[in-house]
């Protein structure tokens, strides 16, 4: 089943590039650029990557990014993620950044978006891996900041195909940053929303009613929401669904206790992905690994995951229908 995992053709639709920082990388850039970091060590790193929710991890993800400066930092930390996406037998990713996370500290938008795009530019020739990027406005900040971001990246419309929302939930629903989505959506983004991941099904609701979301990033509280369960699945809105994640961040306290194959048996479109990998313990594959264990999915569970991560994508009809071919053709002799 391992070999099986690795091998079938998938997408990830929910990876925060800055969530991809590996300690080596961490402690590398941060010599290069003089910053000290709160860790001795890598393994002191890895030893305090432990969450007791969203808030104290983001803690710490927002310590690791602080030693991005350059361009070439962004172009290092993109291509390191994309090299482990390829061994992974990822085809095509849409990659979440948060630009507000380094504009804030004094680091330009240009220097940020150009080093993560020459890697996904590289990418596609010489790893054949293609890629569509994703803006995330941080929403404990105020829409007033979102919307000169958005406006920092207006110029870049052709290589950004959505804006997002990420960081806590909590607090801070999407009906908050409803006129900077609407000014996104006239300009020709795309829109999703983190939600319903500590927040309330009513977040989900919000992003699709008011911020208008192709897809909702999390979603796992809307088993509590009957009505919206029935919604998801006739519109077949898709659920960016993140396990690893949700069990560090004590969403579940289990793998075994998760929902996704309750999510599966709704009829729900549900996406397998790794959120912040190099903090939550594993990528797309150990992801998959994780669940198919914790909850005794079958090679049919799996082929379905697989495919729904390129129906949800932003692919074109024709690029998905070709990836969908390829999967039965590969999957026909085992199923």
């Amino acid at each position: 089943m391992k070999d099986f995992i690795r091998d079938i053709p998938k997408a990830e639709l929910h990876v925060h590039i800055e969530g991809t920082l590996e300690p080596e990388l961490m402690f590398s850039i941060a010599r290069r650029n003089d910053i000290s970091l709160p860790f001795d060590s890598v393994e002191a790193a890895r030893e305090a990557y432990q969450f007791q929710d969203l808030q104290s991890f983001l803690n710490i993800y927002y310590a690791g990014a602080n030693v991005l400066q350059t361009e070439r930092d962004f172009y290092e930390l993109t291509r390191a993620y994309l090299e482990k996406a390829v061994r992974q037998n990822v085809r095509y990713t849409e990659i979440f950044f948060d630009p507000q996370t380094h504009t804030d500290r004094g680091i330009s938008f240009e220097t940020v978006f150009k080093g993560i795009d020459r890697a996904l530019s590289e990418a596609k020739t010489d790893l054949n891996i293609s890629s569509r990027l994703i803006l995330c406005f941080l929403r404990h900040l105020s829409e007033e900041a979102a919307m000169e971001t958005l406006e920092r990246a207006i110029p870049y419309r052709d290589r950004i195909v959505a804006v997002g929302l990420d960081s806590s939930e909590l607090g801070h629903p999407p009906e908050k940053f409803k006129t900077v989505f609407d000014r996104a959506r006239r300009h020709g983004f795309l829109t999703v929303a983190h939600a319903g991941e500590e927040g309330p099904p009513e977040y989900i609701k919000q992003a699709l009613d008011i911020l208008k979301v192709s897809r909702i990033d999390h979603g796992v509280r809307c088993l509590e929401d009957e009505k919206l369960v029935d919604r998801l699945r006739i519109e077949q809105i898709p659920l960016t669904v993140c396990p690893l994640s949700n069990v560090k961040l004590r969403v579940f306290d289990r793998i075994e206790h998760h929902n996704l194959k309750k999510l599966l048996d709704r009829g729900l479109c549900v996406t397998v992905n790794s959120d912040d990998p190099a903090y939550f313990g594993g990528y797309v594959v150990e992801n998959f690994e994780a669940i198919q264990m914790g909850l005794n999915l079958s090679r049919n569970e799996i082929v379905r995951l697989a495919k729904n991560s390129f129906v949800a994508s932003f692919l074109s009809n024709d690029v998905k229908q070709k990836y969908l071919e390829e999967l039965d053709d590969l999957t026909r002799d085992d199923l």
